[in-house]
């Protein structure tokens, strides 16, 4: 059976009102916490679009760093590996990560979502897919948090609390999702996932700003986070299941590095414009540049020397080959 909604169990709480029905924090006992050199971990996003949101959507006037925006990190901080770096989305913004490959609906979960929050400063997202960029269906979610009283700025959520929110788990490790949890559509293709949306849930309680889960509760968060960081600070996407290389690939006769082994510098030898994308053996993009000319050469010379994996796209199909780098 695949990972999905749990079954809820309410457990009384004299003091609190909470009941524990989800995965608790990363490295207890029955948490789905992906790490991020975890083997499960096929590929990383290769794209990302954001649109910031306010640093406190309840007073529009708030300033910090010059801008009423959110403004901490760039948007391509949240393009590979889970290395620390982010951009921040702001009150309700949102960013949308691309794939070389598609995601897939395989066994068990199919992606995880890093932020860079703790185990004492949460802040949340949804998560919502496309197969077309256009059409997005959102992940069923639930906050049990007290929705009360508000938690405030310095406040958080806790994981065991909540489901198939982005940001339950701490910095290292990524809040998996799996395809399954999604209804089927006839305009999503769950063997398909060409697009990841990561939407700031708004922490306040309060009817005018509230961000709701899919049972009509508020979702009580970190709230208000007046700071250039503000928001849901996007980490990264790893993928677990990925679409295999299918009927478009190139095919060696038409795309290839040389020389190879190769120390310094390849070629691409290629009959359409590529983008080149390198991993090394943990999955992890070590390297990346995008269209790529016939001949052209590609630097690889701040590469360790070891074995890598080379994914190339173009608009004639995409292929994969081995590159040693002496």
């Amino acid at each position: 059976m695949k990972a999905g909604l749990l079954t809820i169990v309410f457990i009384a709480f004299a003091t609190t009102g909470f009941a524990q029905s989800y995965p608790p924090a990363a490295e207890q006992p029955g948490s789905t916490a992906v790490f991020k050199d975890s083997p499960q971990i096929t590929a990383w996003a290769t794209g990302i679009e954001v649109q910031r949101g306010l640093i406190n959507i309840s007073n529009p006037d708030a300033m910090a760093a010059g801008s009423s925006y959110a403004t901490a990190g760039l948007p391509e901080n949240a393009i590979g590996y889970a290395n620390g770096s982010v951009v921040s989305l702001g009150d309700g913004g949102h960013a949308i990560a691309t794939f070389l490959r598609p995601i897939v609906n395989g066994p068990g979960f199919d992606f995880a979502v890093f932020e860079n929050g703790s185990t004492a400063f949460l802040e949340l997202a949804f998560v919502e897919v496309s197969s077309d960029g256009v059409n997005y269906f959102r992940f069923p979610n639930h906050s049990e948090t007290q929705n009360q009283t508000q938690l405030g700025s310095f406040a958080t959520p806790q994981a065991q609390y909540l489901n198939n929110l982005a940001g339950k788990y701490a910095a290292q490790y990524g809040t998996p999702f799996d395809l399954s949890d999604l209804p089927d559509n006839v305009l999503l293709d769950k063997d398909n996932i060409t697009h990841v949306k990561i939407i700031d849930v708004v922490g306040s309680i309060d009817p005018l700003y509230a961000s709701y889960d899919s049972f009509g509760n508020a979702v009580n968060e970190s709230f208000p986070t007046p700071f250039a960081s503000g928001g849901f600070d996007l980490q990264a996407v790893a993928v677990i299941n990925q679409q295999a290389l299918g009927l478009q690939q190139f095919g060696k006769a038409n795309v290839c590095l040389y020389p190879n082994p190769a120390k310094g510098q390849v070629y691409l030898k290629t009959q359409a414009d590529t983008d080149v994308l390198i991993y090394d053996v943990s999955g992890r993009l070590v390297l990346s540049a995008k269209g790529v000319y016939n001949g052209q050469a590609v630097d690889i010379s701040a590469l360790p020397s070891g074995t890598y994996k080379v994914e190339f796209s173009s608009n004639t199909g995409s292929s994969a080959l081995s590159l040693v780098v002496n």
